[in-house]
């Protein structure tokens, strides 16, 4: 299972995006199911336009099955808070929160982003441990 951030929908839905090639090259190799959440699109879809061709071809990927949505509930949105104020001396957002509390909810280390530099520092809880995350792309 790989949870998928905003960088690669960007890059996979707009052709003149510098990491278009290379998105495409990581999903088509990727037998894993993938998953997101709302947060995510939300950034995604307002970083793509919601007119442009590329928010349309990201509405089809989502309705042809491409990604499986993760929703969040209360005590998820509890944890994406605590999260965001943990991670408050370099701000993280809504939607990197969301794929964390995600991971951690589906139990999986694994991340397709293009926020190389965030997603290093960011932990998955485990219990009492926290793992790093596992960076595709």
């Amino acid at each position: 299972m790989i949870l998928i951030d905003t960088g690669p929908f960007v890059a996979l839905f707009d052709p003149q995006d510098a990491e278009h090639i290379r998105c495409k090259e990581i999903l088509s190799a990727v037998r894993d199911q993938l998953f997101t959440t709302i947060p995510v699109l939300t950034e995604a879809f307002h970083l793509l336009t919601p007119n442009s061709i590329g928010a349309d071809r990201l509405r089809d990927f989502i309705l042809d099955g491409g990604v499986s949505l993760w929703f969040m509930d209360d005590p998820a949105t509890a944890r994406a808070f605590e999260l965001m104020e943990q991670y408050g001396d370099h701000p993280m957002d809504l939607a990197d929160a969301s794929v964390i509390v995600a991971a951690e909810s589906l139990r999986t280390t694994k991340v397709f982003t293009l926020d190389l530099t965030d997603f290093r520092r960011y932990r998955i809880r485990r219990g009492h441990r926290h793992i790093k995350v596992e960076i595709l792309g």
